[in-house]
């Protein structure tokens, strides 16, 4: 029987975990994987801001994280996918060449998001990728102390941008432009403790403040204030990859993958998406936000549907549920902030120094989780029993 060829494409937190987790469900001399990504490294989308403020991020080669494994690696970049036709084409040093499949996990991830505000693409800086984190590193050093930076947007990674920055750099004037109040889906304790944080770093909060456009220099707010800023970053969400919504697969409006419970696409039942790229119905059918918290559990249930279906045996479910949000608030402090099930911040949090340890380890975790998806627990490699040849193609989240 011929190998079922598993083609990764890309390789974020969810892809990769996908790639290598499936990799280790069916036996070798019945599968090949192959994972395709832009970049030979392994990014730590979560430590972006890190690398922005001067930190020196450990290497992570995907060559010896998936040392055997029985994944190989391959560098190129996802431009098209044909879900009708079940191909997807990948531009490499070689050039252009189209990879066949008979069955996908599409996991292209994210990026970000300027809402077509006037101005950002061309004057302001993003941290969504590691090319833009290096951008803005190199732009940062370059300020002269008392110069001005502006982070726009005041959920999760414009907080822990803002925090970072001012703690590396207390010489310039650090400043958060936030929608709502500061820290407003947190609780009464968690916001109290992330304002307590801004003061001791001296962090100039702009609070309720929609910004309209970004000029060279400056931004301008609703109500039409300039705000100083040498530099600007862009923080104000997340925007899918554009592949799915180009093709034929039925997608939510902004552009994420309709899935199912096992994340299979609702349109093309050969397609699966995982992380970023999917509308998945969390508790309450609540959908999960973008995020490495989502991300993971999809890839789990993804990589385990598709070893289940080819083996024939039974597909298990994945608990889909939050537990709580890991906030870096600089090197010394941070804040966990416990949730409901759907995300829902509760009383409960972990303040100060033994959160920001909390947080690293979470970090490293998930790092490490990329490189041993399966371990500490029971994996037999099982045969693939479907009688006809199939392909499957996890194509991952691409930075």
């Amino acid at each position: 029987m011929q190998q079922h060829r598993i083609i990764v494409l890309g390789a974020g937190y969810a892809g990769a975990i996908a790639a290598g987790r499936v990799a280790k469900r069916l036996r070798r001399e019945d599968v090949s994987v192959t994972l395709v990504n832009a970049e030979p490294d392994f990014v730590e989308r979560v430590r972006m801001h890190q690398l922005a403020a001067g930190q020196e991020l450990k290497p992570r080669p995907f060559a010896e994280m998936f040392a055997g494994t029985g994944v190989e690696l391959k560098v190129g970049r996802v431009t098209a996918v044909d879900a009708d036709r079940r191909a997807v084409t990948v531009q490499d040093a070689d050039g252009q060449q189209e990879l066949a499949y008979d069955s996908l996990v599409y996991a292209l991830g994210s990026t970000w998001n300027t809402h077509g505000v006037p101005g950002t693409a061309e004057h302001a800086h993003e941290i969504a990728s590691r090319p833009g984190a290096l951008r803005l590193r190199d732009r940062l050093a370059a300020l002269a102390p008392g110069q001005s930076v502006l982070v726009v947007g005041g959920g999760l990674t414009g907080l822990e941008a803002a925090t970072e920055f001012a703690e590396a750099r207390p010489d310039l004037d650090i400043a958060l432009a936030a929608r709502g109040e500061l820290g407003d889906w947190l609780s009464p304790a968690g916001r109290a403790h992330v304002r307590k944080v801004c003061d001791r770093l001296s962090l100039t909060v702009h609070e309720h403040t929609a910004v309209t456009e970004v000029g060279d220099g400056h931004v301008t707010t609703a109500d039409g204030t300039s705000i100083p800023a040498a530099v600007t970053v862009w923080t104000a969400g997340f925007a899918v990859h554009p592949l799915a919504a180009a093709s034929t697969l039925e997608t939510a409006d902004n552009g994420q993958i309709v899935v199912d419970a096992t994340m299979r696409s609702v349109s093309h039942p050969d397609v699966y998406a995982i992380g970023d790229a999917a509308l998945v119905a969390g508790p309450g059918d609540k959908p999960l936000r973008m995020s490495c918290a989502s991300g993971v559990p999809t890839a789990w249930q993804a990589a385990d549907a598709i070893a289940a279906r080819l083996t024939g045996t039974k597909v298990p479910a994945t608990p889909l549920r939050y537990f709580n949000q890991c906030v870096s608030l600089g090197r010394k402090d941070g804040l966990i902030q416990y949730v409901t099930a759907d995300d829902r911040a509760v009383r409960a949090t972990l303040r100060g120094r033994a959160a920001a340890l909390y947080k690293e380890l979470i970090c490293k975790g998930a790092a490490w989780g990329v490189a041993n998806p399966t371990a500490g627990m029971p994996v037999r490699r099982r045969p693939v029993a479907a009688p006809e040849p199939a392909t499957v193609a996890v194509v991952a989240e691409q930075r």
